[in-house]
């Protein structure tokens, strides 16, 4: 039995208490038992407003699968009126505008990528928040980015070669970001500060300047011999470092020894998809993590090779304007915190009743708690300079789950002494019925939304749960040419322009999910700048310098400002159910399809369920690395329960491809010494078994989340696993 500590009618885990009350609360100017007292409360009151939610979704989804089943001969305008009827498509509001205050600039103004990582993991969120800045060369030299021909492989120890590619690569950037009135930065022989102004020496003796002065906004050193000249494109920024006696700089005609580049503007510090807490123990290394983070104190020590090493977060970084007055910019990404959805409980804490207290209730205070030590200055590092703090919402259905956030934030605000709209939301638009009412879930926190999101894997899932009665749906790989994904796409932008997100708020689009691949990730995620998000997700510190380079590319602004002028309602498009009309594959296709789902669903619960890993690089069925989450998990499972309804698979199928694709996943993981084998014996795994109740249960799951049967399967390998240590 867990040892808990009865704090008014509330049962409270012995370490999330001991945690609260010598690490969270002191310093916090919040009393211990004021906090108590105020979160007791906000449990009993908020309670059943949160389960009244939960219950909506399954009515709705009842209602939706009844529909389906009634009405095989589909017609649209038909189903369009039932669920305007049911509620679940809802009116549009008049027209409004966000009036949000307090943003800092990274959100507000500024357009650059955005890191997630698990806040679990020290080392990993330590490196994100240092993800402000990145090395265009290290990011080149390193990655596919840069190709092998010509004997430029990246192998052994320095290969000249390759690095000649990545200088030529970084000066094309240069000539493009920062060009000069005359001739390029491939002719620069030196770097100087002349009155203020950035000049150029070019090879042949002449000097230029850039063709727009005010591009050159500061250095470090001495105006004739700068160590560093700091630029400024599209708002962001980037540094060319000069060094005459470094390895690459000594053999460089300017001294360029790199370039680095303001990359991750912000990250987002996850306690939710690509975490695998299931329990106290789990919950209190996310907050205390997150508290770290907050007071700068997070520190990570590890072994490289044969020296160990330590990290912490990166200070501030310090210039010298053209002008000759010291300033300074964020050494570290602006972090923002992703909080649970509504659905999940845990046993951090129990009811009077003795039942588990819903988990995004626990999060919004406790997270809240955490960070509000930045607010006041107990850190080292000020994450907000404007006040804020950044709660990340996912999972919600829909303008009264919006609502129900809302009022969740109001009463954090009140316990914890924070100012009303201190805590800021962002919208996670990964939910159908969210979607189709996304300007009505907008109004629900117009004061303090400063984001919204496309998570098209998620949405994904979703789409395919809420219509599991329709039909058979397409193969995974035809997602994303869809009528209702492109549209769902542009419909998250067309409503952030429209309530006046432009200046105010992020417009978010979602992850990339290879991140080994990023030769195609320069290639193709252009576009979600070209769609008119001002942030996309990155998978590492490598892929948002990288990805950084296309907000040089591209001013988002420029782009908003034309979609501005041809925003239209695509809740018709939206609404299009992504089933085949007559499916036709052939038993060759459709078995290509199940062993790809189960190689994925797989590859990735057994190391959350075994391992506790929530998000990690997963080897898919050709050996290509992806980065792996629950969302992706939801896609796959739901798409094989899906099949199986109607007929186009049968479960002995289904179970003879799990049984075939654990070893193939065993095969994968045999250089990990901690892992353990499922082929060896299918019953006892508790990893396979949770992946057949995903598959086989997947009908049932609440609006197809993997979440319940998860926790519960990672609740029994902990206790079976510590029993046999």
């Amino acid at each position: 039995m867990r040892n808990y500590v009865n704090v008014g009618n509330l049962q409270v885990a012995g370490e999330l208490y001991e945690f609260i009350n010598s690490e969270a609360l002191p310093g916090s100017q919040v009393d211990q038992d004021t906090f108590w007292s105020g979160f007791e409360r906000i449990i009993r009151d908020l309670t059943p407003r949160n389960k009244e939610l939960l219950a909506k979704r399954d009515e709705l989804q009842t209602k939706i699968n009844q529909w389906h089943r009634e009405n095989k001969d589909f017609n649209f305008t038909k189903y369009k009126a039932f669920l305007e009827e049911i509620g679940y498509l809802q009116p549009e509001p008049e027209d409004f505008r966000i009036s949000t205050e307090g943003a800092d600039d990274e959100i507000a103004l500024k357009a650059g990528p955005q890191l997630v990582v698990p806040v679990d993991n020290a080392r990993y969120a330590i490196n994100a928040a240092n993800a402000r800045w990145g090395s265009l060369y290290d990011a080149l030299y390193g990655t596919d980015v840069i190709s092998d021909e010509g004997s430029a492989q990246n192998q052994g120890g320095y290969n000249p070669v390759r690095g000649e590619k990545v200088i030529a690569f970084a000066r094309n950037f240069l000539d493009g970001a920062v060009p000069l009135r005359v001739g390029t930065h491939k002719e620069a022989k030196r770097y100087t500060i002349e009155q203020g102004s950035l000049v150029i020496t070019l090879q042949n003796g002449h000097s230029t300047t850039l063709k727009n002065e005010e591009k050159f906004v500061g250095f470090q050193g001495q105006p004739s011999q700068p160590s560093s000249v700091l630029l400024k494109n599209n708002d962001n920024y980037f540094e060319i470092q000069i060094d005459r006696s470094h390895p690459i700089g000594k053999t460089d005609a300017a001294g360029i020894k790199d370039i680095l580049l303001e990359s991750a503007l912000t990250s987002i510090m996850d306690c939710e998809d690509s975490v695998a807490a299931v329990d106290a123990q789990d919950k209190v290394l996310v907050y205390r993590n997150w508290l770290g983070l907050n007071k700068g104190s997070l520190q990570a020590t590890f072994t490289k090779g044969n020296k160990t090493l330590t990290r912490t977060l990166n200070p501030d970084r310090s210039y010298i304007s053209p002008k000759g007055s010291n300033f300074t910019l964020p050494g570290r990404a602006l972090m923002l915190v992703r909080n649970v959805g509504h659905l999940m409980s845990n046993n951090a804490i129990l009811d009077g009743k003795g039942n588990e207290v819903q988990e995004g209730i626990i999060d919004a205070v406790v997270t809240s708690l955490c960070a509000k030590h930045s607010l006041i200055g107990n850190t080292s590092f000020k994450n907000s300079a404007n006040g804020s703090i950044y709660i990340v919402k996912p999972k919600m259905h829909g303008p009264e789950e919006t609502a129900f956030a809302n009022e969740l934030f109001n009463r954090t605000e009140d316990l914890l002494g924070l100012a009303r709209n201190t805590l800021k939301i962002g919208v996670m638009d990964e939910e159908r019925r969210t979607s189709l009412n996304l300007k009505a879930c907008i109004k629900e926190v117009q004061d303090r939304v400063v984001f919204i999101n496309t998570g098209f894997l998620d949405r994904t899932g979703d789409e395919m749960h809420t219509s599991m009665e329709a039909g058979a749906m397409i193969r995974k790989n035809e997602m994303k040419s869809t009528l209702w994904l492109q549209s769902y796409e542009n419909s998250n932008v067309n409503n952030g322009l429209l309530t006046g997100f432009q200046g105010r708020a992020q417009i978010g689009k979602g992850m990339w999910a290879m991140p080994d691949l990023m030769k195609s990730m320069l290639e193709q995620k252009v576009g979600h700048l070209l769609a008119g998000g001002n942030t996309a997700w990155v998978p590492s510190p490598t892929a948002a310098t990288l990805h950084a380079l296309h907000y040089h590319q591209i001013n988002v602004k420029e782009v908003q400002n034309n979609l501005l002028s041809r925003i239209s309602d695509l809740r018709d498009d939206i609404l299009q159910i992504p089933v085949s009309d007559q499916p036709n594959w052939s038993p060759e296709e459709i078995q290509a399809e199940l062993d790809n789902n189960a190689q994925g669903i797989l590859g990735y619960v057994v190391r959350w369920v075994e391992q506790g890993i929530g998000c990690s690089k997963v080897p898919d069925i050709n050996n290509i690395a992806l980065m792996e989450d629950r969302a992706t998990l939801r896609i796959s499972s739901q798409h094989v329960a899906n099949w199986l309804l109607h007929g186009i698979c049968t479960k002995e199928q289904v179970l003879k491809t799990l049984e075939r694709m654990a070893k193939v996943v065993d095969d994968q993981n045999a250089g990990d010494p901690a892992y353990r084998p499922m082929a060896a014996n299918f019953d006892e795994s508790v990893a396979y078994q949770a992946a057949c109740d995903l598959v086989f249960k997947g009908y049932d799951q609440p609006s197809g989340y993997t979440e319940p049967i998860l926790h519960s399967r990672r609740l029994e390998a902990k206790a079976k696993y510590s029993v046999r240590a």
